[in-house]
């Protein structure tokens, strides 16, 4: 497959292509992407389709996805519903990512590997998946679903994972494991929808995260994101030696050093801070993103301007599905250029998840994950979040969107 006449934009931060031309291999990988002057002949039997007009661009990358729930369907969707539905539902979500032009995902709690096998096994459309199964939260903590009265929230089934010891998280680390996680997530804060904390207290203590990072690196190295929105957590993140934190609301410049020291991610999450509706929300949410929404808007700001490496992340589940690439316009909005918020969810997301090699750029020798939109996003970068205008989604060379 060629395509002609794109003015594409290649996520590495260089400038765009204009008129550009992209060949498809037919094991799925991108062959030749550059000026049509430089192109070579395209291949016998070779589909051509012309996109002028059109903005090709790599598939983005959300790396902070909750695809197993609504939250707007409430706490008790999964007991009040047949568990076949809920699991359907579950799909159109995942469907509906990938056809907001998102064809790689980090779910951070609430899908099981059945989802990820799936989708491999091409059962279900969606985009590739890491997952990290359940997050690990000391007992009180942000992923400790228990009411006041002692019953457990049912929003996310099987979510908690409760650990308050370095043994304890320890064996936690390896539950996650065992149920298929490709990294591990831990709260290092409380939270904003947790309704017995708040961002600012403080989560699994520096030992325990560095037993978790510990136990990981004896099982390969993998990732771990930390659920940190509080000052004092996302120290204790940085120092634990995670591989990102997630929101970050309080970040200040202690934290940015480190970050930069580190070479640690930021994923701001702005789409939930950005999204408040007091008509939909608990008093008690509704209370907590008042109060930290313009706070975080200035801190993640002066992380966008001090050049911190931000990874794109929506918290999709907490705001809605298939709305993702609205947060570039959110990125945007506090100081990020359009092509550096495009960066952002594409190389980043792929370096962050560790698939650089395989995704998040337009190069020869990579997959073909590649969208198409009617917008040009570096003067209309919010067009990118409405997907009737993604128009053509295509996954290692496989054409799954086409509105063309």
């Amino acid at each position: 497959m060629r395509f002609v006449n794109a003015d594409i934009i290649d996520g590495t931060g260089a400038a765009p292509i204009r008129g550009g031309v992209l060949d498809i291999t037919p094991d799925g990988r991108i062959g030749f992407v550059g000026t049509a002057a430089a192109a070579p002949p395209i291949a016998v039997g070779a589909e051509l389709r012309d996109l002028r007009g059109k903005t090709l661009l790599p598939g983005f990358i959300d790396c902070h996805v909750h695809l197993g729930f609504n939250l707007a369907d409430g706490p008790f969707h999964v007991v009040q519903n047949d568990p076949a539905l809920v699991v359907l539902e579950s799909a159109a979500r995942i469907r509906a990512t990938l056809d907001a032009g998102v064809t790689t995902a980090r779910d951070l709690g609430g899908l099981t590997l059945g989802f990820r096998e799936a989708i491999e096994r091409g059962l279900i459309g969606g985009p590739r998946l890491q997952l990290a199964v359940r997050p690990i939260s000391h007992t009180a903590g942000h992923g400790d679903m228990h009411l006041h009265g002692g019953h457990v929230v049912p929003t996310l089934p099987g979510m908690m994972e409760l650990a308050d010891t370095v043994d304890e998280v320890r064996k936690a680390t390896r539950r996650v494991l065992r149920d298929g996680a490709d990294l591990v997530k831990i709260c290092t804060t409380g939270g904003m929808g947790s309704r017995h904390d708040q961002p600012d207290d403080e989560g699994l203590r520096l030992d325990e995260v560095r037993g978790i990072v510990d136990e990981l690196d004896r099982h390969g190295g993998r990732a771990v994101a930390a659920h940190a929105q509080g000052r004092k957590g996302i120290l204790t993140a940085l120092r634990g030696g995670v591989r990102s934190v997630e929101h970050g609301y309080g970040i200040d410049d202690e934290g940015l050093d480190l970050l930069g020291e580190r070479g640690t991610f930021l994923v701001p999450t702005l789409s939930t801070v950005f999204a408040i509706d007091q008509a939909t929300m608990p008093p008690y949410h509704y209370a907590k993103k008042v109060k930290w929404s313009e706070l975080t808007k200035e801190n993640i700001g002066n992380a966008i301007a001090r050049g911190a490496r931000i990874a794109l992340g929506t918290d999709a589940g907490v705001c809605p599905h298939g709305e993702n690439l609205r947060e570039l316009d959110h990125l945007v909005q506090l100081g990020m250029s359009p092509l550096a918020a495009i960066v952002s969810g594409t190389r980043n997301g792929a370096e962050l998840l560790g698939i650089a090699d395989q995704v998040g750029t337009l190069r020869p020798g990579l997959l073909a994950d590649v969208v198409v939109t009617d917008a040009d996003p570096l003067r209309e970068i919010k067009a990118l979040g409405d997907p009737t205008r993604i128009q053509l989604v295509v996954t290692g060379g496989r054409v799954v969107k086409d509105l063309t």
